[in-house]
Formats: structure tokens, C-alpha cells, sequence
């Protein structure tokens, strides 16, 4: 059974909008409530049919009716990394209902979903407002996000700057993650000028982590100062794309490196500013597809 992402509302902030990039929650998406108001518009969908109209006869907003701790939440259907949240309260009166506010985002609906962690989202505003008596309007949430990141390097294809011996490009690539170099399952260059190892991604992603595996061999020391450059563009064999460093990998260490959604089709490691032999015995590549 896959998990699903669950945004829960307990109370809603009076307007929060942010930087926005990512898919949409919108008609693909399931929204419910708590105690639904006794009218005949008002439903939990309202909330998310892509209509910003904040006045409320325009029937464009969801409406839990006064109770105690009143809740709206959307399922995304499958579990994905949320990265803003859009919300429009009503406009024609009463915004101060919505006055504080939580914002629960996780794969739970236990206490429907309020024991998610809390989102803190709109600075120094109290994000909690218990208590009896609360109505609950919304006119539109919009809900941006990504799909969790799913291992790409396996579906890429990869090249290099020279190739020394059996060290084809394809051996960082081949899901083994064996760092001896008699094993088959290393890369290595020539003694290039900055010598690079890269990897077609095919399309652009949104790459969050970077994992390489360095050789146990003798010569080992020979991935410090190596490079991560992560990028669309292909110029200088795509080594001039934005930077991310690696750090020092111990002889047949594994090495996690987190990166902060950077966006490309190319994933490189390269040792720049001197001649070296580059081997590398795997790399694994996290991200999500941007469409």
C-alpha cells in the first residue's frame, strides 16, 4: 500500500502565499472535512478547484460549521516532498476566523492527521487556536510539490573524459557498489587535465543527493578536491554547470551528499585544476522529474 501525503488543516492562516515551484494539487487530489456546514454549497473540493474567488456566495469556498477544533485535509494520493503552500481566505468577512493556524503535513490520518509534524509557515503568527466554537472557511489551498525522489543514475547514461584499461563509464552506473578495483565495477580516466566523469540524467530533474562510492585500492587520495557540478548545459563537457563540492571520501567509503534541489540533466564529477587519474567505484543519483 503506498503512503500517502497528507496536508491537515486544524485552523487556517488569514492568507499565506510563497514561492511556488513544483506540480500542483488541484482536481487529481482528494480533500475532506470535518463536520461538513449545513448549506448547499461548502464542500471540502471547493477548496481546491482552482477558482480563487474569495467571496463566499460565488460558492467557491469549503465550510466546516462552528465546532470544536474544525479541520480541512487533501490527500496527494501518493507520497511526495511538499514545497509551499498557497492559501485564500474568504474575503467578503469574517477573515479573522481563521486567525492562527496549523498546518500538518505527513502520511498519518491518525486524529485526522493532526498527529502529523506541524509546518511552521507564517512567521511570528500562533500557528494553534484551540478551543470551542471555530469555523472553518477556506476559498482556495494550493498545494506545490515533488514527487519523492527515486534513484535515476540506473536509467542514465554515462560518459567520461578518457578511459584507462577496463574503467568504462558505465562501471559508476552498474548498481554494484564494489570498490576493489580487480572487482570490474570502477571507472578510471586516463592521467587527464581535469579529468571528468558525467552522467545524462536524459531529462532535467531536481537532483537532491549525490552518493559515490570511492576505490579501497592504494591511490585513493586521488578523489580529493573532485567536484560535483550538476546542470543543463553541456559547455566544457558540462563542468562549467553550477558547483557543489565533495568532500574528502575515505578508501572505499560510500558518501552521501546532500544538495538543495538543484536542477539538471547532467550530473559530473570532476578533479579540477590539475592532472589526475579520476576512478570512481559508483554513483547514485536522487531526484524527482520536474514534469
Amino acid at each position: 500500500m503506498k503512503n500517502r501525503c497528507v496536508l491537515f488543516l486544524m485552523l487556517v492562516l488569514r492568507t499565506y502565499s510563497a514561492h511556488n515551484y513544483g506540480k500542483k494539487c488541484c482536481f487529481t487530489c482528494k480533500a475532506t472535512q470535518s463536520y461538513h456546514a449545513d448549506l448547499k454549497f461548502g464542500a471540502a473540493n471547493a477548496a481546491i478547484n482552482g477558482n480563487h474567488d474569495s467571496v463566499f456566495s460565488a460558492r467557491s469556498c469549503s465550510h466546516a460549521k462552528t465546532q470544536t477544533n474544525p479541520w480541512w485535509r487533501v490527500e496527494l494520493l501518493e507520497h511526495n516532498i511538499v514545497t509551499s503552500i498557497t492559501i485564500t481566505n474568504r474575503g467578503d468577512c469574517c477573515a479573522e476566523w481563521t486567525d492562527g493556524a496549523e498546518i500538518h503535513i505527513g502520511s498519518s490520518i491518525l486524529h485526522n492527521g493532526a498527529a502529523n509534524p506541524v509546518v511552521s509557515v507564517i512567521s511570528q503568527i500562533p500557528l494553534v487556536l484551540p478551543g470551542p466554537n471555530k469555523v472553518l472557511i477556506l476559498c482556495e489551498v494550493e498545494v506545490y510539490w515533488h514527487c519523492a525522489p527515486t534513484e535515476l543514475a540506473l536509467s542514465g547514461k554515462a560518459t567520461q573524459s578518457s578511459v584507462h584499461a577496463n574503467g568504462i563509464p558505465y562501471n559508476a552506473i552498474d548498481g554494484n557498489r564494489a570498490s576493489r578495483w580487480n572487482q570490474g565495477s570502477c571507472i578510471h580516466t586516463g592521467p587527464d587535465f581535469n579529468p571528468w566523469w558525467r552522467l545524462d540524467l536524459r531529462k532535467t530533474h531536481k537532483v537532491f543527493s549525490v552518493i559515490i562510492t570511492n576505490i579501497v585500492d592504494a591511490h585513493s587520495a586521488r578523489l580529493n578536491g573532485a567536484e560535483i557540478r550538476i546542470g543543463d548545459s553541456l559547455e566544457n563537457n558540462g563542468n562549467d554547470n553550477p558547483r557543489y563540492f565533495t568532500d574528502h571520501i575515505p578508501a572505499g567509503f560510500t558518501q552521501n551528499f546532500q544538495c538543495p534541489g538543484m536542477d539538471g540533466h547532467y550530473v559530473n564529477v570532476v578533479i579540477p585544476g590539475r592532472g589526475e587519474y579520476l576512478h570512481i567505484c559508483e554513483v547514485e543519483v536522487y531526484g524527482s522529474p520536474l514534469d
